[in-house]
């Protein structure tokens, strides 16, 4: 477990200005509200003794205890948190999908070898991070369901060719919806597809299946040499040449846990202490309340 990090630190600046209050009441300090330099000082005792007037004391302890519990409230409003022990069960909300074009002319092309060879290196550089597997021709197929095992995705990839899908055509619009179908199902709210394709098929229904993915939260990157391939990428992803590998690798290397927390996710990762000091705020409450009743 790492230290203790401030969620909303905006609520810090609330403590200057909390200590030159306190400065302020500490200058001004004085009985009965300073009338003891205007009013006669065997009357003002009396009136002390009977209650009529509270001594510097307590307008003191009352003070105090006012500016103790605004201090802590923003201390609790600050948001003081550890990281929880479980938050790498949450690693599957950063999950990788890699869409691969198995389509004739592609698959067997002369730049299918660098296409591979980028993805296998992309594999690399994903660390905890889950990854499946699509391949597409004319039609979608999972061949690698989510999972953390990377050198087995790895060596699946090394046994694709053109001959992986019979289906002959080639559909990145069915590619993309089943990726889309496959987040859902994982329950990623912020992960990665990546797709190498050689860019034929691609159209206007591809398009809106790669936006509702960026919608949905995940980066959509294309690995391409064609210009209608790399339309494709949206919702922050990137366009890659296939001898781009490392840059590839490096990309998915920067896993989505900062887009999780920056979308309202942080707590999922973070344990709030806050809510500890709002109980140990009731503290000065008690004695706010005491002294009203006096």
């Amino acid at each position: 477990m790492s230290g203790v990090t401030v969620l909303h630190p905006e609520w810090l600046w609330a403590l200057p200005l909390l200590g030159l209050a306190a400065l302020w009441l500490w200058r001004r300090r004085g009985a009965a509200g300073d009338w003891g330099r205007v009013a006669d000082p065997g009357l003002l005792a009396a009136m002390a003794a009977m209650g009529r007037v509270a001594g510097g004391a307590a307008r003191g302890a009352t003070s105090g205890a006012s500016l103790v519990l605004a201090a802590l409230l923003a201390l609790a409003l600050a948001g003081p948190a550890v990281e929880r022990r479980d938050a790498v069960s949450y690693r599957n909300l950063d999950g990788v999908l890699f869409v691969v074009d198995l389509s004739a002319g592609f698959a067997d092309g002369p730049g299918w070898p660098d296409m591979r060879a980028a993805v296998q290196l992309a594999v690399t550089g994903l660390g905890a991070r889950p990854a499946g597997l699509i391949v597409f021709a004319g039609d979608a197929y999972t061949a690698f369901d989510m999972s953390a095992d990377h050198r087995e995705l790895a060596q699946t990839l090394l046994v694709l060719d053109a001959e992986t899908v019979p289906d002959e055509g080639a559909s990145p619009a069915r590619a993309l919806a089943l990726a889309r179908e496959r987040l859902r199902l994982a329950e990623v709210l912020a992960g990665d597809v990546v797709m190498l394709t050689g860019g034929a098929g691609v159209g206007a229904q591809a398009l809106a299946e790669a936006a509702q993915i960026a919608e949905a939260g995940a980066r959509v990157s294309v690995v391409t040499d064609a210009p209608q391939g790399a339309v494709l990428a949206a919702g922050g992803g990137r366009v890659f040449a296939p001898q781009e590998a490392g840059a590839l690798a490096a990309w998915l290397s920067d896993g989505a846990r900062p887009r999780l927390e920056r979308q309202g996710y942080r707590l999922l990762f973070w344990h709030d202490l806050g809510r500890y000091l709002l109980a140990l705020a009731l503290l000065p409450v008690l004695v706010l309340f005491r002294r009203a009743g006096s």
